[in-house]
């Protein structure tokens, strides 16, 4: 995976300015799969009461499913990026004004905190929250896929070997460090860090 990760707005400016139901059609419905949102009701979807769908792939897609929310949070748990000018600086280069709009939506929907940064109070920080953390298995089996059918990928071949026959072990690694402020691949207590540090011990 190559790092080609990341104004005054509500959330992104580096300055701190502040800190269902189902519908129902009779008793022939029929509960069809639900885990594609295909559930009781004529058509055989979930619609909340007010015709919203309750499909949990579109609910997820609604959140963090455009073009760019996702690479945010990658830049949190892989990179420890933490500021608008640091995801900024990602190599998929998110124009500002879209930068700051995920900010906030990402932060309204409870994916990400917002604080002052301990470094500087004038520039806001983002953290991920634990429902944000809930998301890492994501970005785990998008990682794996796109190593595997991406024939141009920059993961390391050996790293995401190392994750897919230790899943269990790694993804609780790399919440516990992110919850702590570091991230998967930079820093002095990184998850590879980590990783090279037990393989460096005798056996």
């Amino acid at each position: 995976m190559t790092e080609r990760v990341a104004g005054n707005h509500r959330s992104g400016s580096d300055e701190f300015s502040g800190a269902g139901n189902v519908s129902q059609s009779g008793s022939q419905a029929e509960a069809q799969g639900p885990e594609h949102g295909e559930g009781p009701g004529r058509e055989g979807t979930m619609k909340r009461a007010s015709g919203k769908s309750t499909c949990p792939v579109n609910f997820g897609l609604e959140t963090f499913g455009d073009p760019w929310s996702l690479l945010v949070v990658r830049d949190v748990v892989y990179f420890g990026k933490h500021t608008f000018n640091e995801f900024l600086g990602s190599d998929e280069a998110i124009s500002p004004s879209v930068l700051s709009a995920r900010l906030d939506s990402l932060t309204d929907a409870g994916i990400l905190r917002r604080s002052a940064d301990p470094a500087d109070r004038r520039r806001v920080r983002y953290d991920l929250t634990d429902r944000g953390l809930g998301l890492i298995p994501v970005l785990v089996e998008i990682a794996e896929w796109s190593a595997t059918h991406d024939p141009d990928t920059g993961a390391p071949a050996d790293w995401i070997a190392l994750v897919r026959d230790n899943k269990v072990e790694m993804l609780r690694r790399y919440a516990d460090t992110v919850r702590n402020g570091g991230s998967v691949f930079v820093g002095e207590n990184s998850v590879l860090a980590q990783v090279q540090a037990a393989q460096a011990q005798p056996a």
